[in-house]
């Protein structure tokens, strides 16, 4: 395959996010982080569609909110898309700020002794809180992480982007066919890999997800099963003070058929929203059978 044609129209959308970026990027990190979610907040949600977006989805799966929390959680869920964007854009800066960040969690034990076994390792987040503080801290911790990511429409953006992921941690692989073999290839050698989770493709079985159906990819589970590597997911939520983290490590997933375990995973993530419903993105399609 060609590399992706950039078009006119990509390279105008390019030049204003680099814009945005490049100006946050100049004012001190704590100001800059908090200014980003103040935007995406107050411009960017209610010109793209976000507020009606995660309203429906609220209404979907949690009709028992009541309005006022519901729209608390409109107005917080932007923030912390912004805050996430910036901070995997600021590189050093936002890694300094995961030095501290602790691990807890019933699967603190079993994640720890497979790094100390030099076992494969199948590690399974979430769109919640930041999950590049995931990557981050693991990497900072010695953990041998490779992660998959979903190359952008926008082919100029996706340039800068992967630029400022890979200096998160790497290695990073696209999910396409040859991104994929490079992942499998680094767990295979006793690696550990990420994979987000919580993402809809019709390609994927239906499962439940807050009780509704919701196409989940089996892939994770099915490396997990190959390779005999723990399944286990981990999340990084976002602190009171919106600007650290903590990683929780759940139970690591039995063994079972991919779908089972799949489905397990599903539950773990419902479990965590519910605990953070302002931090998981509610911005995504993510039932897309509707």
């Amino acid at each position: 395959m060609g590399e992706p044609r950039i078009t006119l129209k990509d390279r105008v959308q390019n030049a204003l996010a680099c814009g945005v970026l490049g100006l946050a990027l100049l004012v001190p990190y704590k100001a800059r982080v908090r200014g980003v979610g103040w935007v995406m907040t107050h411009l960017v949600a209610p010109l793209s569609g976000w507020r009606t977006r995660i309203r429906n989805n609220l209404d979907h799966v949690a009709p028992e909110l009541g309005f006022a929390e519901r729209e608390a959680i409109v107005k917080k869920v932007p923030d912390n898309v912004g805050r996430t964007l910036i901070e995997i854009y600021s590189g050093e800066a936002f890694l300094d700020r995961l030095n501290d960040t602790a691990f807890t969690g019933p699967g603190v034990e079993a994640m720890t002794q497979a790094l100390n076994e030099k076992r494969s390792l199948v590690l399974l987040t979430a769109h919640i809180g930041n999950y590049d503080a995931v990557r981050g801290t693991l990497s900072r911790r010695g953990f041998p992480l490779g992660a998959l990511y979903k190359p952008m429409t926008n082919a100029a953006f996706n340039a800068h982007y992967v630029n400022a992921i890979s200096k998160i941690c790497a290695p990073v692989f696209p999910t396409d066919g040859r991104g994929i073999g490079g992942l499998i290839r680094h767990l295979k050698n006793d690696g550990v890999i990420g994979i987000v989770g919580d993402v809809a493709s019709r390609k994927a079985p239906l499962m439940s997800f807050f009780g509704k159906p919701a196409h989940t990819p089996l892939s994770a589970a099915e490396w997990a099963l190959k390779f005999d590597a723990p399944l286990i997911p981990v999340f990084g939520l976002r602190a009171e003070d919106g600007l650290s983290f903590k990683l929780h490590v759940d139970t690591p997933i039995a063994r079972g058929t991919a779908e089972e375990m799949m489905q397990a995973y599903n539950d773990a993530v419902e479990a965590v929203v519910r605990d953070h419903m302002d931090q998981w993105f509610w911005i995504h399609r993510r039932w897309k059978t509707r």
